[in-house]
This record gives C-alpha cells, sequence and structure tokens, in this order.
C-alpha cells in the first residue's frame, strides 16, 4: 500500500493514510478509461434534433409543371429536398443515444482513473472538509492552502449544501459525492480533493 499525507484546511499536515493498491495501485487501462468516457458522454446526450421530412412539410401538395414538354426536369412536389423550403433526407428524429456497459468494465476504468491520479501525485486528502457558512472566498483559501488550485473534483461522504453552495461559482471547481464521482469528472479535474471519510466509502465502493 502506498502512503499519502492528510492535511487539514489549513494545508499543515496532520498525519498520513495509506491507499490500497487494488483500487489506487493498478495499471491504468486507458482502452478502458476511453470506452467509459464515450459512454458518459453518450449518455448525457439529449437526442433531441429533429427536422421535417418532405411528409411533413407542409405544402406542396400540387404538381409545379406538367411532366412532358417543358424542358424541365420532372417534379411531383415543391417539397422535395432538392427544393428551397424542402423536406430533408434521412431528417434527424429525437433519439437515445445512451447504451450500457458492462459493471466490470466501468470499475476497472475507476481504478484505472484514481490510479492514474494517485500516480502523478494528483491527490489530496483532507482530514475534513467543513465550512460553517456559505462563503466562496473562504473555500477558494482552502483550495489554495492545500494547492490544489485550478481545475478540481472536491469529493465529500455525504451531500453538504453548504460545502457546493460555496464551490458551485468558483470556475474550474466541482463537487461531488464519493459514492458518485465518474471517471469522466475525475479525468477532468487536475486535482482530486478527497474527504478522509470519502476516501473510506470510495474504497468500499469500488473494493
Amino acid at each position: 500500500m502506498s502512503t499519502i499525507k492528510v492535511l487539514n484546511m489549513a494545508g499543515a499536515e496532520v498525519g498520513t493514510v495509506e491507499l490500497k493498491d487494488s483500487i489506487f495501485g493498478i495499471e491504468p487501462n486507458a482502452c478502458v478509461v476511453h470506452e467509459v468516457v464515450k459512454n458518459h458522454l453518450a449518455n448525457c446526450r439529449q437526442g433531441t434534433q429533429s427536422a421535417l421530412t418532405r411528409a411533413e412539410v407542409s405544402g406542396g401538395g400540387k404538381k409545379p409543371w406538367r411532366q412532358k414538354g417543358t424542358g424541365h426536369a420532372r417534379q411531383g412536389s415543391t417539397r422535395a429536398p432538392q427544393w428551397t423550403h424542402g423536406g430533408i433526407v434521412f431528417a434527424p428524429k429525437p433519439r437515445s443515444y445512451s447504451y450500457v456497459l458492462n459493471k466490470k468494465v466501468k470499475r476497472l476504468a475507476m481504478k484505472s482513473a484514481l490510479s492514474a491520479k494517485a500516480a502523478a501525485g494528483e491527490i489530496i486528502v483532507v482530514d475534513s472538509i467543513k465550512m460553517d457558512a456559505i462563503k466562496t472566498k473562504d473555500f477558494r483559501t482552502f483550495l489554495g492552502a492545500v494547492k490544489a488550485e485550478g481545475k478540481a473534483l472536491v469529493v465529500t461522504p455525504a451531500k453538504d449544501e453548504i460545502i457546493v453552495k460555496s464551490a458551485r461559482n468558483i470556475p474550474g471547481v466541482e463537487t461531488a459525492m464519493a459514492n458518485l464521482i465518474n471517471v469522466y469528472d475525475i479525468l477532468k479535474a487536475k486535482y482530486l480533493v478527497i474527504d478522509k471519510e470519502a476516501l473510506a466509502v470510495i474504497e468500499e465502493v469500488f473494493a
């Protein structure tokens, strides 16, 4: 097991904690991580795009001109795709882009993402992330003290409205509960700031 420092919210070292090699010490599998990120982005797509086919565009009931003798190409409707205001060929319709991945694949991708962060030294464990009031300035000061300025994902053991509201106006900073973190958010953040209790939840969920 690898050992990592535990800091308080002022940035001072208050102890150490061991990270499980089975979660934070494996060889990252880039292919699996790619598949899971692609799946996450596909599941986030709304799929609400819609256009009208020639059967759905209003008008076009009358034949523009007679079939023969005009010198023009034959036309049956002014709502055919080649006409202005005509319908769309193979028009997109509302659909779901989501699909399901194997649980073992998602679990391996999560371990790979966490192991990559641990190997890069981008995991910061905090003894306890607590605030008495909603203060964005104080939360920014906390991130600066633990050297997590920039893009950061702050992981708490349970939902904390004070933490969420204090962090939401800081560009690049996101919060998440330990049992709801995902690979995409981990990779998108430069630093992973984890409450010590949340670390125990992660190790329990992904063991």
